[in-house]
């Protein structure tokens, strides 16, 4: 039997065999087998079993008598040995004896401590070497220019330490305005005008759930699903600012690490609040605003002024937008797929008609956007590019995010640091087109890189609510108001990404151009080159989405850093040229 079912194996059988030895093996037939067989089977191995142990009791047994036997004659000898010793001699041996046995409790004892002593050292070296590895990541904040985290933290604990601002549209100065200070008030102290290391990097980055020392910041050692994230929204009277608020949080699989800032653009009396819920909280207190309302901070201001914090990741979208159910774990999958530090995963969004299925909050959706499509605009604010339209279908790089050229606004996940080094330019009052191609390059010169996501995880609400969207107002209805800033503030943003070499630098703003300009790991002429943008002529080189799609990511992911620090550039000598100039 033994030999036939081995055979079966070596023909293809779906048995599996285990030896038991001597020539005895065991088949698993997946239930084909006959059952008087595997009886007969198992009686045979039990009758193995037993002849072994009786073979084995057989053989000890008489070892066994002899052992006593030598015991116990030994023992007799000993007896009498003593009692035929004189008295004296008798005392002497048993001291001796006595000493023997003492010495030997000693040793004992002796290396009883020494084993516990360096079982106790160990475990000191065990404890502080996990504490300091705890706490490397929340000493490393120390260095200069790096604020401690912490969590959970909120607008309100800054309730009489706001910091009383110029508004940016009153050059004169006669208007203030009182707002919240940043939480790293100094990029350049946290980049260094250079690509930062890793150590910088995963110095900022809270957990919802502090190490042994307390501490929140614990850098990459914090469990993925406890890594805290910052929504950021900018609302301008927008009435789906709330529904948006609640799908955050009500579609969130992880909500209790999520926290959301809003700055509420509105006129008081004829707009409502993005953290009003519809029903009061006393009649309906299971709504996403009211459960989690100490993790959400609304900013207000009034809608005339309006021109335009220690968290692990950094989420900015529009106030119109639903997410999709579990949208914060896919998206630090994808962001984590990456394995690059400096990812920032952009695009513009899907409108949501035919994108989320209603029972499941799921996405519909196989296909993505992909940002690669822009071309230089202007009137008199200046030249400057402006994203068209962009290109969406199914992915071509699957398993992980897509490389891509540029950043969008209306939906950009990161690391916590990207917003603390990349700030937006407090100095661009009234600027609207534009402000995306100033992300990208100064991003781009800090040392990051861009990606299409490869799932989407929210969409736009356009289509859907059309005529009431169309009657929404935009910041430009205090054009008039702020005549002339808006071009002195394009000025500015394409001076300091040198977007207009012809234009005189002392013609516009340098304040604070430190905090608001350009980072030191990459040039802004790199990205010019590499993507064929011409500065002097206020041309591109078109086609650049036919690259995108389906050459960039194979062509420049190669060039990551080994410690995951982003796109080695100096190694990409791409210069991209138009391959249909007289195509349209």
């Amino acid at each position: 039997q033994a030999r036939s079912r081995k055979k079966n194996i070596s023909n293809g059988s779906s048995h599996s065999i285990n030896d038991l030895g001597n020539g005895i093996y065991v088949s698993d037939t997946s239930g084909h087998g006959s059952s008087a067989r595997d009886d007969r089977l198992a009686r045979r191995q039990m009758r193995v079993k037993k002849a072994r142990a009786r073979k084995s009791k057989q053989k000890g047994t008489p070892l066994c008598a002899v052992a006593s036997a030598v015991f116990v004659v030994y023992l007799v000898m000993c007896v009498v040995f003593f009692r035929n010793m004189p008295e004296a001699e008798r005392q002497v041996g048993l001291s001796k004896v006595r000493g023997l046995v003492q010495k030997t409790q000693e040793r004992v004892k002796k290396t009883k401590e020494q084993v516990s002593s360096k079982l106790r050292n160990f475990g000191r070296g065990e404890s502080a070497k996990n504490s300091a590895s705890a706490g490397s990541v929340a000493a490393s904040q120390q260095h200069f220019g790096i604020p401690v985290g912490k969590w959970p933290v909120s607008i309100r604990d800054e309730d009489g330490n706001f910091e009383e601002i110029k508004h940016p549209g009153y050059e004169d100065g006669s208007v203030t305005m009182s707002v919240p200070g940043f939480w790293a008030n100094d990029p350049v102290a946290i980049h260094q005008n250079k690509l930062m290391t890793r150590e910088r990097a995963l110095a900022i980055g809270t957990c919802a759930t502090p190490d042994s020392k307390g501490s929140f910041t614990r850098g990459d050692e914090c469990p993925v699903n406890e890594r805290t994230i910052f929504v950021a929204i900018a609302s301008y009277r927008d009435f789906q600012c709330r529904d948006t608020v609640d799908s955050i949080f009500s579609r969130a699989a992880h909500p209790e690490r999520v926290r959301v800032g809003v700055v509420d653009q509105i006129v008081p009396g004829e707009d409502g609040s993005c953290d009003v819920p519809h029903l009061p909280c006393s009649q309906d207190p299971i709504q996403s605003i009211c459960l989690f309302k100490n993790q959400l901070d609304v900013f207000q201001m009034e809608a005339e002024l309006a021109v335009g914090p220690g968290e692990y990741y950094s989420m900015q979208s529009d106030a119109h937008v639903t997410f999709t159910q579990g949208w914060d774990v896919d998206i630090i999958q994808q962001m984590e797929a990456t394995k690059d530090e400096m990812a920032v995963l952009s695009t513009y969004l899907t409108d949501i008609v035919g994108s989320i299925d209603p029972k499941t909050g799921k996405s519909l959706r196989h296909t993505r956007p992909i940002m690669c499509n822009t071309e230089y605009e202007g009137g008199v604010q200046g030249k400057h590019l402006r994203h068209l339209s962009q290109p969406e279908a199914i992915p071509e790089i699957m398993g992980m995010p897509q490389l891509q050229p540029y950043w969008a606004a209306g939906f950009s996940f990161s690391r916590g640091h990207f917003v603390a080094t990349v700030p937006y330019d407090l100095y661009q009052p009234m600027i609207f087109q534009g402000e995306e191609m100033s992300i990208t390059l100064r991003g781009f010169t800090v040392g990051y890189d861009f990606f299409a996501p490869e799932r989407s995880v929210c969409f736009h609400s356009y289509a859907k609510f059309a005529p009431e969207r169309n009657k929404v107002p935009h910041f430009w209805e205090n054009s008039e108001k702020y005549k002339g800033t808006g071009i002195k503030a394009m000025n500015r943003l394409l001076g300091i990404v040198h977007m207009n070499p012809e234009v005189d630098p002392s013609e516009w703003n340098h304040a604070e151009e430190d905090k608001y300009g350009l980072g030191g790991a990459r040039t802004t002429s790199k990205f010019y080159d590499t993507f064929g943008i011409h500065v002097v002529e206020k041309t591109v080189e078109r086609h650049l989405c036919q690259f995108v799609k389906n050459e960039m990511h194979d062509m420049f992911m190669p060039n990551l850093r080994s410690d995951g620090m982003g796109i080695d550039y100096s190694k990409v000598d791409l210069r991209w040229k138009d391959p249909r100039p007289n195509d349209p």
